[in-house]
Order: C-alpha cells, then sequence, then structure tokens
C-alpha cells in the first residue's frame, strides 16, 4: 500500500501524519512571510484557534482531518454569528492548505463552496447631510472634526486616533495618512495602516479648512508628533469606549441610533461617490485594495482627489 501511494506521490511518513492541527497551525502562524501580521489580525486569529478551531480539531493528526468532520463542524457552528464562522473556515482552509504544502495532509478537507465569504447581515444606512450636521452639533467641542472627518474624508477610527500635528497639512489642503494604531489586548500598538494602500494623501473638504485650523491652533500641546484627538491627558490615545460615551447621545439626538461609528467613513464613500468620483478614484481616498490585483496599481488621475473634495464642499453650500 505504501508503495503504491509513493508511486502516486501521496505517502506521508507517519511522524508527518501524526503532527495535530495546533501544532500545524502554530507553525502557519509564525512562518517566514513577506509581511508580518498586524497585531490585531495576528489577535484575530488566535481568538478564531483557541474559541473555534482547537476545541474540535486541536489534538487531532491534522493528516487525519477528513472532509465530513470539516462539514459536521460547519453545520454545527452557531449561524447567529455569520463573520466570525467564515472567518474560522477561512482560517481553517489556511492552515490546511498549509499542511498539504508541507506534506503533513494529502488533501484539503475544506471543500464547502462559499463558507469563507461572510454575508452582510446589516444593511448600511448612510448619513445624510442633515443627520451629519445634527450629530456633529450634539458631540462636545473637541469631537466634532472627528465626526467630520470620518465622513468627508472617510478616516477609519484608527488612522483618525493616530493623527499628529505633523500629518495635518492644512493649508495645501491635505491629511497624511502614514499610520494606524489598534488596541490589541488592552494596549495601544502603532502601526502602518491597514492595508498597503492604507498609506496615502486624503483631500480635504474646503469647508472644514476653519474648523480644522481652530481645532489644531487650541490644541495644548504644539508639537509636530502632538496628537490631533488625543485623551483627557494630552498625550494617550483615545480610547473607542471613550468616545462612544459621547458619541452614541449624538447620534439618538439625531435620529440615528443604528449608525456606527464606522458607518460614518461608509456616509464618506457614497458622498465621494455621488460627487462622480471614479472606482480607482475612491479607492485612492478610501484607501481600499480589491481582490483584482490590477486595481491596486490604477493611479487616481493628478488632481482629481482634491477636485472630488471641492465638491464635496460644493453639497454643503447647495444644501443651505
Amino acid at each position: 500500500m505504501q508503495r503504491a501511494d509513493i508511486t502516486r506521490a501521496q505517502w506521508l511518513p507517519e511522524v508527518a501524519t501524526a503532527q495535530t492541527f495546533r501544532a500545524t497551525a502554530e507553525r502557519w502562524l509564525t512562518r517566514p512571510k513577506d509581511d508580518d501580521y498586524k497585531p490585531r489580525t495576528l489577535a484575530h486569529y488566535r481568538k478564531l484557534m483557541d474559541a473555534f478551531l482547537y476545541p474540535t480539531f486541536g489534538d487531532t493528526p491534522v493528516g487525519k482531518i477528513t472532509v465530513d468532520d470539516v462539514d459536521r463542524w460547519y453545520e454545527a457552528f452557531p449561524k447567529s454569528s455569520p463573520t466570525y464562522r467564515a472567518h474560522a473556515y477561512s482560517l481553517l482552509k489556511s492552515v490546511m492548505a498549509y499542511a498539504v504544502l508541507k506534506r503533513a495532509a494529502r488533501a484539503n478537507p475544506c471543500q464547502i463552496e462559499g463558507a469563507g465569504a461572510a454575508r452582510r447581515v446589516k444593511i448600511i444606512k448612510p448619513a445624510t447631510l442633515t443627520e451629519l450636521e445634527a450629530i456633529a452639533a450634539a458631540m462636545p467641542e473637541r469631537y466634532r472634526p472627528m465626526v467630520l472627518l470620518s465622513s468627508w474624508c472617510a478616516l477609519r477610527f484608527g488612522e483618525l486616533t493616530e493623527l499628529r500635528r505633523k500629518d495635518l497639512a492644512l493649508e495645501a489642503e491635505v491629511i497624511h495618512v502614514r499610520r494606524g494604531v489598534v488596541r490589541v489586548n488592552g494596549e495601544f500598538v502603532i502601526g502602518s495602516p491597514k492595508s498597503d494602500a492604507g498609506v496615502r494623501d486624503v483631500a480635504i473638504p474646503p469647508h472644514l479648512i476653519p474648523m480644522l485650523k481652530a481645532h489644531r491652533d487650541g490644541m495644548p500641546l504644539r508639537g509636530p508628533d502632538a496628537l490631533v484627538f488625543p485623551a483627557a491627558d494630552g498625550v494617550s490615545h483615545i480610547a473607542p469606549s471613550t468616545l462612544y460615551r459621547v458619541y452614541y447621545p449624538a447620534r439618538e439626538a439625531a435620529g440615528r441610533p443604528d449608525l456606527r461609528w464606522h458607518d460614518l467613513r461608509h456616509t464618506g464613500a457614497v458622498l465621494a461617490a455621488q460627487t462622480g468620483a471614479t472606482l480607482a478614484e475612491l479607492m485612492s481616498r478610501l484607501g481600499h485594495s480589491t481582490p483584482q490585483a490590477a486595481l491596486r496599481y490604477q493611479h487616481t488621475a493628478k488632481g482629481r482627489d482634491a477636485e472630488i473634495a471641492r465638491n464635496l464642499s460644493r453639497m454643503v453650500e447647495d444644501s443651505m
């Protein structure tokens, strides 16, 4: 039997087939690669491993995990957590592909079509201009620019809260997005933005410039590395929970209790699209990458982002 398997290049040494899924997964997580995982990504993977994969597959020899095993695990996964279900399945499939590559398993048992794609449950309704104005007005003054930059410039929370004074080129009406901050295991970790495309310059709609200049000039710390939106102590990063304590009442006041903070960024994407921005221009403005690698290398036409920003301000002027 072994000779037949060897002839078909399928025979695996007993040592390899005896390797557990847990051991293989840990090797996969720490394998040499071009780019290290970002802290939040690594923490997310470990959470999925510990909560959903190791309890079922951890001590099983990786070469003995079958299609039926995976199917039963997938069917038993709580349907109320579609995103976790899709992420966990994708992670399992990646680890098993690595096991096949390292000849610890003969074939990848993850064969469920579409199982790694999370189906959006919540339909996002972007905020209207009136709702954005109401939310900003209901926020404490020091937080109002955060609402408007999250929406009109579509910045991610981690990009916004890591902005430094040196990143605001207000005379040029541009924000330099170079870093992001995430909270992992209770600690703030500064790194590059979420994707390579996240490093970008975002043109600021002109109607926001006076407000941003007033905010910048009122900052107690003047150094180039001073945080634009710090915590109460003036030097630490603001925690999401701190912002949510004032944001939740503000969205209630605007009649939008459903509007999550991240939905402000979605609103910004919709507003920019309404100006006629192309897909490539939206990708550039939002710092998005797409599955189509070619789109990542499309360049925004020179000056078009500034034009998009001007058109965004015209929307405000037209509504008044």
